[in-house]
């Protein structure tokens, strides 16, 4: 079972079985997961009048008895005091109270003290406490991500916190699959240690019974990876639809905000991309820049078809066909717009930041040897001065990775010239950076020269050519995967835990990137699924990235490492 039609079956069965007018109350992370997978206009057709935030129904006291109120929310302690407050004056006429995620007795003899109006009518658990971006991909949404790089003396309650959000989410895609998986860790990686380890006591030891399913022949696989082994996908500027919208404008559940745009009507300011309600957007998420512009000019050219057709009405039966088909005309109407309207702002952005330069040096500093003439291609775009100060610190930090060992001389001389262009930009970051994931902090092969096979796929690749030149990168994901499938995943370098050990190759991978995926890695996970090798991935992680969030992330972990005099 995919993970947004999990959501939705959710969904739909806290709501189909409750008859009448009802309000649907939620938390701040639970409108994430029910947003993503259920649109506004399905929920009106099952009675939802009314969307509620729970810390907010408590402060007001207009009573609304005619509504049943069907809450769904995470199991925190901040919750259950919202509900105690709420079941001792309730607001509403009923209350069936559904939970993300596993309850504690203590938890339920709280709320069942607290209804002594005994108005509450169920209390059960659905395990949707992940928000399903895409079918194979998803997403905890950690305001706190830059966690994941600090040693754990720094904030040990913050990073307990980020850990259990993490095992918290994982453990609900299981039980939502049905499946107990084994579970291995990438071994360089103290965090995904902590959190596979706290994973398994949860499905082995604490709640054994709950994951007590029927077994597969061949358990599911969760491996739990750090984002430190490949920092270059979310450093890298993208050239595929989705991607490309991420990192140039921002997607946020799957909502594109687009109020910095001037002289757009109102409806357009913030909308959808979702693969579940746009056909377009479906068929295109994973196409290449080129390629989206071509298909969205087709598309103007059917819909110019479609306008001039409804031009034309001059019979009774005309006028009635035309307000049979008004709604699909309108929809697509919007349609059109949105994806002309994004497009165009992207090819803005691409021209003004000079994208197609900058693009072609980080996918050569990406991808192919040769220092010389990287370092070069990097000076270079270091003097242009339309070259913004963001596309500069992503061009060292590529240039820094690659290159650590190989040439620290000129390397300094880049940090030197990047703190002089961009005095924003403090030193420190870079090497900051290197700290957290250099060459000597990684486990998988990042370019492809440790390993005999891959540097002789290398220099295949090299020799073929490349169909384009800003798609020639694969993350790292790519090969893990592919390690996996060949089952020649290394258990020296991602060991198992407990005594749980797969037999065989398994059918259902989980793969968790802590401290977030990309829409990049989304990409080739679901191309992998689209191949049919017999294996399903789905891809999770505490955010998604793009470059700005990722380098967000980096000085936030700095700026805390800088100031606490525990660092190790």
């Amino acid at each position: 079972m995919v993970l947004v039609s999990a959501v939705r079956d959710y969904v739909n069965r806290m709501l189909q079985d409750i008859s009448g007018m009802k309000v649907l109350v939620l938390d701040s992370q639970t409108v994430s997961v029910v947003s993503v997978a259920y649109s506004q206009s399905e929920l009106l057709k099952k009675e939802v009048f009314l969307v509620e935030v729970v810390d907010s129904i408590s402060k007001s006291r207009e009573s609304m008895s005619h509504l049943k109120a069907v809450c769904f929310l995470r199991p925190t302690s901040e919750n259950v005091q919202h509900l105690r407050r709420q079941l001792a004056s309730p607001r509403f006429g009923e209350y069936h109270l559904f939970f993300s995620n596993i309850l504690k007795d203590t938890q339920i003899h709280v709320l069942a003290d607290s209804d002594e109006l005994e108005i509450v009518q169920q209390v059960q658990e659905f395990y949707a406490d992940f928000v399903a971006i895409d079918p194979f991909h998803f997403t905890l949404n950690i305001p706190s991500n830059h966690m994941y790089m600090l040693p754990a003396v720094v904030d040990p309650p913050r990073l307990q916190q980020f850990c259990d959000r993490v095992v918290d989410g994982v453990t609900a895609v299981f039980l939502a699959m049905k499946r107990r998986p084994v579970i291995r860790y990438q071994r360089t990686s103290d965090i995904a240690k902590r959190i596979a380890q706290e994973a398994s006591k949860l499905m082995y030891q604490q709640e054994s019974g709950l994951f007590d399913f029927r077994r597969t022949e061949v358990a599911p696989l969760l491996l739990i990876i750090d984002r430190r082994d490949d920092p270059v996908t979310p450093l890298l500027n993208q050239w595929t639809y989705q991607a490309m919208v991420h990192e140039l404008i921002g997607i946020e559940d799957n909502k594109v905000d687009l109020r910095s745009i001037e002289k757009l009507p109102k409806d357009q300011q913030e909308v959808v991309l979702s693969s579940e309600q746009d056909a377009f957007f479906k068929a295109n998420m994973y196409e290449n820049f080129g390629d989206i512009g071509m298909n969205i000019k087709r598309m103007v050219d059917e819909f110019q078809q479609l306008a001039k057709s409804n031009q034309n009405i001059q019979t009774i039966e005309d006028m009635a066909k035309f307000v049979d088909n008004y709604p699909e005309y309108r929809k697509m109407h919007g349609n059109v717009s949105k994806h002309v309207t994004l497009v165009t702002e992207m090819s803005k952005i691409v021209e003004a930041r000079k994208l197609m330069v900058v693009s072609e040096t980080e996918q050569e500093l990406a991808c192919n040897g040769g220092q010389v003439a990287a370092f070069e291609a990097v000076t270079n775009l270091l003097n242009n001065e339309n070259v913004s100060d963001i596309d500069r610190l992503r061009l060292v930090m590529l240039y820094a990775l690659r290159y650590e060992k190989e040439s620290p001389v000129q390397l300094m001389q880049l940090f030197n010239k990047l703190a002089a262009r961009s005095a924003k930009y403090k030193p420190g970051l870079v090497q900051f950076l290197l700290k957290q994931a250099g060459v000597d902090k990684r486990t998988g092969d990042l370019y492809g020269n440790r390993d005999f096979l891959n540097i002789a796929r290398n220099m295949a690749r090299g020799l073929k050519g490349v169909e384009n030149v800003y798609t020639q990168h694969q993350p790292l994901l790519f090969q893990t995967m592919e390690s996996i499938i060949k089952g020649r995943l290394r258990d020296v370098d991602y060991p198992f835990i407990g005594n749980h050990f797969q037999q065989g190759r398994p059918q259902e991978v989980v793969i968790f990137i802590v401290g977030g995926t990309t829409y990049e890695e989304s990409r080739s996970v679901a191309l992998q699924n689209a191949s049919n090798v017999g294996i399903r991935f789905i891809l999770g992680g505490s955010v998604i990235l793009n470059s700005r969030r990722f380098l967000k992330d980096l000085e936030e972990a700095q700026r805390i490492a800088r100031s606490s005099t525990n660092m190790v």
